[in-house]
């Protein structure tokens, strides 16, 4: 049976700025790099935390853009354990929020960036009293 979500996956248009954004900005680690049967780049994978994983492919050439109604990938959430800090981290790197650090209707406390393709990143401290914690 399943025992969790392995990984999530990102076709990327520049590795490097996707790098820089997922492990310079975002703190994340570089583990390996696979190349394909020709030897090319192919995919990067990036470690969040203990087994917890992100898949950077090469040879993204088109955007999509994602608005709320659009069927399919919505978001990435990542938890953490101090909204503002995270806020306040990705500030001094010289990121913009699109959403400042709120409390959103579940009662769990959010901000929001675009990662340099414009997928849509949720950070997210959960409130004690918020149903993902009491279900």
């Amino acid at each position: 049976m399943i025992k969790r979500i392995g990984h999530t996956a990102f076709t990327v248009e520049n590795m490097e700025k996707s790098l820089e954004f997922y492990c310079d900005k975002l703190g994340f680690q570089k583990l390996f790099e696979l190349h394909n049967q020709n030897n090319e780049p192919w995919i990067v994978y990036v470690k969040v935390c203990e087994g917890q994983f992100i898949e950077l492919f090469y040879g993204g050439k088109k955007k999509n853009e994602i608005a709320a109604s659009t069927i399919g990938y919505q978001h990435l959430c990542l938890e953490v354990n101090d909204i503002n800090e995270i806020a306040n981290h990705l500030k001094a790197k010289g990121l913009t929020l699109d959403v400042e650090p709120k409390q959103g209707l579940d009662m769990n406390y959010q901000c929001w960036v675009k990662d340099p393709d414009g997928n849509r990143i949720e950070f997210m401290q959960l409130h004690p009293d918020s149903p993902q914690v009491n279900n």
